[in-house]
Parts: structure tokens; C-alpha cells; sequence
């Protein structure tokens, strides 16, 4: 009974971090993701797609690898921190992109890119989680 119940509460926690992963994100672009999703458009979806499977990726490395749902909590945060910080020095490094502006536009070479920063972030922040 005990197995059953660590495994449904990792299951709520992670649920929990995907959600407060996505919504912190959400708070970071300048637009309202669901509205510019709603509207249709493929670049913010791209770029939003790319958000979640670089948080669930972290997420999973972090249950795979730690024991204690603190343990995971903890591993998420630190992998998290880089994520949003991979988001912050690629907008640094392209000065001469805007890119939120491009995003709305619905360019989606940007969407393409950024979510492939998401995803190779992920994976190599994935490699450091203990």
C-alpha cells in the first residue's frame, strides 16, 4: 500500500511542476500563449511544445534518478533554472532578434529554433541531474 501511494503522490507532484512549469513560462512572453495557440498560430506552438517536453524531460530524469519526491522537487527546480535561463541568454545572444516579436508574428523558423533550445537545453541539463 505504501508503493501505491508514493507512486500517486510522485504522480500529483509531477503533474503539479509540469502545470507550474508551463504557467511560469506563460508569464515570461509578452503575449498570451493560449490566445496566440487559439489563433493558430504554429510558431507560438512550436515554441509552447517545446517548453513542455524540456520541462517533462527534466521532470522524468528527475524521478528516474532521485528517491524522495523532495529529492525530485529539488533536481526539477535546479534543471528548471536553466531552462528559463537558456531562454534569457538566447535572447541575449540574438540581439537583433526579438524574439517574442517574431513568435507572434508566427515565424516559424523561430519556432523551430527555440523549441529546439528548449529540447537540447533539456537534454544536457538532464545529464547533470543526480
Amino acid at each position: 500500500m505504501v508503493v501505491v501511494t508514493n507512486i500517486i503522490a510522485s504522480v500529483v507532484v509531477i503533474i503539479v511542476l509540469q502545470l507550474l512549469g508551463m504557467l511560469i513560462f506563460s508569464w515570461m512572453t509578452p503575449f498570451k500563449d493560449m490566445e496566440e495557440l487559439r489563433r493558430g498560430n504554429a510558431a507560438v506552438g512550436l515554441a509552447f511544445g517545446g517548453k513542455f517536453l524540456g520541462t517533462a524531460i527534466i521532470l522524468g530524469v528527475s524521478a528516474y534518478t532521485n528517491s524522495t519526491i523532495w529529492d525530485l522537487m529539488l533536481w526539477f527546480a535546479v534543471g528548471y533554472v536553466c531552462l528559463v535561463a537558456s531562454y534569457w541568454i538566447f535572447e541575449l545572444a540574438t540581439p537583433k532578434l526579438k524574439i517574442s516579436e517574431h513568435l507572434q508574428q508566427g515565424n516559424l523558423a523561430i519556432g523551430i529554433l527555440l523549441c529546439c533550445v528548449f529540447l537540447g537545453t533539456s537534454f544536457a541539463v538532464s545529464s547533470l541531474i543526480v
